[in-house]
């Protein structure tokens, strides 16, 4: 089945306007332009494996963070047979400036039922990597930790070889009881995304701190059986020397995986783009994390977190 690559505008508002950046892509305050390097893929229900990953989701009322978060990717992962399931919810604690996915007050304790939804969908689906993630729900007591563990001992339940791939929130006041609850479910990936550099977590990640990120993924990546990850969004207004300050403090801490991509505004409430990152720039950078020693590195404009997770090298 053919895909026709089209420009990529999750905001109509920063659709191509003349405005905000040249035929160069060279940008500057609030680019607004789209530059000819950001494609995505758009994909077709009536590609079987598009279809079976739809139905396997929409039939069990299954939430991803494809879908919620406005992910660029998700007709060319869907069309490939995998999503990200994002479990606790569709209603997050917080409000990040960069992010889709809806806020406020869940209202609602953790629903265990979906561990075996997940499990159950991943079976369909025909999976052997899964990727777990999940909006922030600080008004749990343990932050959802329980619910994560419950997933991946439902989905080994099913398949013990189950590859898993977890993207947690940072845990806020209860770190150190959230890493223990799901210590004992490795092996397995533990990511968690610092998103940004220092400086700009107070628009990008307000209600985060940077040291509370760094100090969650130190404790994973000294877990028996766990390779920590994470990931990073350009095009905040963040410098290079930044960007590669953050990648040091993520090799210091046991980060050994890491994804980088271009950030692109969601919708017309959420953060402006103020630079569209070339992509020489982003295999210079790609090639700097490599000298830095991660194993496992992606890098480019739609590279998401979980984008094509389950490849055993970047």
């Amino acid at each position: 089945m053919d895909r026709q690559p089209l420009k990529f505008h999750p905001d109509p508002a920063a659709a191509p306007d003349g405005s905000g950046q040249d035929a160069g892509g060279h940008s500057g305050p609030n680019a607004q332009r789209m530059p000819a390097w950001i494609r995505y893929a758009l994909g077709d229900a009536r590609d079987s494996h598009y279809g079976r990953t739809a139905r396997a989701l929409h039939d069990r009322e299954l939430v991803t963070i494809c879908e919620e978060g406005n992910c660029p990717n998700r007709g060319e992962c869907w069309s490939r047979g995998t999503a990200t399931f994002m479990i606790l919810g569709d209603t997050c604690t917080r409000a990040c400036g960069f992010c889709s996915v809806a806020t406020g007050k869940p209202g609602t304790p953790a629903d265990h039922t979906e561990a075996d939804k997940v499990a159950d969908a991943a079976m369909d689906m025909g999976l052997s990597y899964v990727v777990l993630t999940s909006v922030n729900r600080d008004d749990l007591a343990d932050g959802g930790a329980g619910l994560f563990a419950a997933t991946v001992r439902a989905l080994r339940e099913r398949k013990p070889d189950m590859g898993v791939e977890l993207l947690t929130p940072d845990f806020r006041k209860v770190v150190d009881a959230a890493v223990d609850e799901i210590a004992p479910t490795a092996p397995l990936v533990w990511g968690h995304n610092v998103e940004t550099v220092p400086r700009l977590y107070k628009p990008v990640r307000p209600g985060s701190d940077y040291r509370r990120s760094l100090y969650v993924l130190e404790r994973a990546a000294a877990l028996p059986g766990v390779e920590a990850k994470s990931s990073l969004m350009l095009g905040l207004g963040e410098s290079e020397d930044e960007v590669v300050a953050v990648m040091r403090d993520l090799r210091s801490v046991g980060v050994t995986r890491l994804a980088l991509g271009q950030y692109l505004r969601p919708a017309r409430d959420k953060l402006p783009v103020q630079e569209y990152i070339h992509p020489d720039r982003f295999a210079a950078l790609e090639q700097a994390g490599r000298e830095l020693g991660f194993s496992w590195i992606k890098a480019g404009p739609l590279v998401r977190s979980s984008y094509h997770a389950e490849e055993e090298q970047g």
